[in-house]
Formats: C-alpha cells, sequence, structure tokens
C-alpha cells in the first residue's frame, strides 16, 4: 500500500509546507491539497483558503519524492484546456510526480459566491465527462479538435507536455452510475472516503463498469480517505466509539488501526489517504502522524 497526507489548505502557507515536509520526511508517498475557495457552510468565514494549483506548483518545487496532486479539482472552476496546461507544467516543475485527481465540482455555496454555474446534477457530469475526454487529448496527442455540447477546441496544442507519459488522471467519487463509468472508461486512479465495506461494494461496480469498458479492472489504482484516530486511552477510544462521527474513521490503538488497515487492502484499496481534519493541534497531528507511520505503516508495506 502507498499512504498519503492531505494537507489542508485553510491555514497559512508556512504551515502547508511546513506540512508537507515534514510528511516528505517521516516516509508519506503522497501529498493533496483540496479544491475550494470557501468553507463548505451557509455564510462566508473569515481565514485563508489558499488556491489549489497554485499551492501544488510550490510544493512540487518545494518538497521531494512524494506525488502531488489535487484532492480533487472542481471542473466547473476552470476550463478543461486551461486545468490540462496547469498539470503539465506542475509535472513539470516536479519531474514527474503530478497527479491530476478530478471531479464533478460538488459545493455549491462557493458556485453562488464566485458566480459559478452549478446547475444540475446531470448537467456538471456531462461536462466532466467531456473534460475527461479533452485533457486526455491534450495532454497526450500533438493537437486536439473537439466538438462538445460544453467545449469545443480546434487544433489546440499543449506544450510542454507533461514528464510522465500518461499523466495519471484520478477521479474522484462514489456515485455508482455516472462517476464510477467515468473512471473505468477515462481514469487511471480512483479516489473515495469511506469504510472496508464501501469500498468492496463500489470496487466491485467499478470492476463491472471496467469490464463493460474491455478494461482490466487491475489497472484502475484504488485510494481511499478516512479520518485517523489513534490512541492507547482505552477510556478515550470508548468515548470515540460510542460518538456518532459524519465521516469514514479509523478508530483504536496502532494494533488495531493495522487490522483496519488490512481490511482496507483487501477491499483492494491501494493508498490511504490520511486527512488530518480532526486534530486539535499541530503538535498532536505530528505525534499521531509520525506514530502511524512508525507503528502502522510497516505492517503495511
Amino acid at each position: 500500500m502507498r499512504f498519503s497526507y492531505w494537507i489542508p489548505a485553510t491555514v497559512d502557507w508556512s504551515e502547508m509546507l511546513d506540512a508537507g515536509r515534514h510528511a516528505e520526511s517521516i516516509g508519506f508517498d503522497g501529498l493533496w491539497v483540496a479544491d475550494h475557495f470557501m468553507p463548505n457552510q451557509p455564510e462566508p468565514a473569515e481565514g485563508p483558503t489558499h488556491e489549489a494549483f497554485a499551492v501544488l506548483a510550490a510544493l512540487a518545487a518545494a518538497v521531494p519524492r512524494v506525488r502531488i496532486g489535487p484532492l480533487v479539482a472542481g471542473n466547473t472552476y476552470r476550463n478543461p484546456a486551461l486545468l490540462a496546461k496547469a498539470a503539465a507544467s506542475i509535472d513539470q516543475i516536479s519531474g514527474g510526480r503530478f497527479v491530476l485527481g478530478l471531479g464533478a465540482g460538488w459545493q455549491e455555496n462557493e458556485h453562488r459566491a464566485y458566480g459559478i454555474d452549478f446547475n444540475t446534477f446531470r448537467w456538471r457530469f456531462d461536462r466532466l465527462e467531456e473534460a475527461c475526454v479533452v485533457i486526455r487529448s491534450l495532454l497526450r496527442e500533438a493537437r486536439t479538435t473537439f466538438d462538445g455540447a460544453h467545449y469545443n477546441l480546434v487544433d489546440a496544442p499543449l506544450d510542454p507536455k507533461p514528464v510522465q507519459s500518461p499523466l495519471p488522471l484520478l477521479i474522484g467519487g462514489g456515485g455508482e452510475q455516472r462517476t464510477l463509468r467515468i473512471v473505468a472508461r477515462y481514469a487511471e486512479e480512483w479516489n473515495v472516503w469511506g469504510d472496508p465495506a464501501v469500498l468492496a461494494q463500489k470496487g466491485a461496480v467499478l470492476d463491472r463498469h471496467c469490464e463493460a469498458e474491455g478494461r482490466d479492472p487491475a489497472s484502475v489504482h484504488r485510494s481511499a480517505v478516512a479520518l485517523l484516530f489513534m490512541s492507547d486511552d482505552a477510556a478515550l477510544l470508548a468515548k470515540l466509539r460510542s460518538t456518532a462521527i459524519e465521516r469514514p474513521h479509523l478508530i483504536g490503538t496502532p494494533a488495531e488501526i493495522v487490522e483496519q488497515m488490512q481490511a482496507y487492502r483487501a477491499a483492494g484499496v491501494e493508498e490511504y489517504i490520511l486527512p488530518p481534519f480532526n486534530f486539535r493541534s499541530a503538535a498532536e497531528r505530528n505525534e499521531t502522524v509520525e506514530r502511524f507511520m512508525t507503528e502502522v505503516v510497516p505492517h503495511l508495506r
């Protein structure tokens, strides 16, 4: 398995850079950044929310070795040709370590605040599918001409090309009818929040979509996101287990986390992405992720 770290974009840049360098230094394989412009709440909140691609370019230059990408870019926010250009440039900066994570776009409040068309679910997913065609062609072909319902290109170049051939396209989301079919048709990687049962069930749906496309299901790299609550404090763990936690999560001692991660691996997950959203301080975050890398990861790699 690979193990990656999700850097929050809602802190100062210096803290983002420190977190990325720390994660790389203790052995994480990748760094991911969300693509949002504001928190997902009814009223605008004070505080920073950095633009993902500017940050990713900086991380590509400042942090060595690890894979880097957005988790995931909202397709509604940028023309796919611009997105492909940014991806190729960041891949050049990183020396071939960029992954282009892409999704249909879901956070309605920032669409409204920034005057970006949100429209319908079907409209957003139709645009996503066209964007995948455009991006794949631009990254791989000398010139691209495309006449779609949403995007139109005429003899468009993309130069320089990315270092990687192909540069991985990751699709985020768990929708079984549209999202997973788009993954099977266009993507090298797939990501979703979920527990092992969810990953196994949706992974089986993805397998069927791959087979319908005449594609080997094993050719899709699969990653999962879940919050991490790791401690030796039995009382704290009991309290956490009795608490309703909305997002998928892992709770336990290091040995128990190993068992839970083995269940992810058995469900076909090849990469676990650790989001630090539940940590109360940088000290708690650093202590927990360091213990995770020394006491959990060696049992799974």
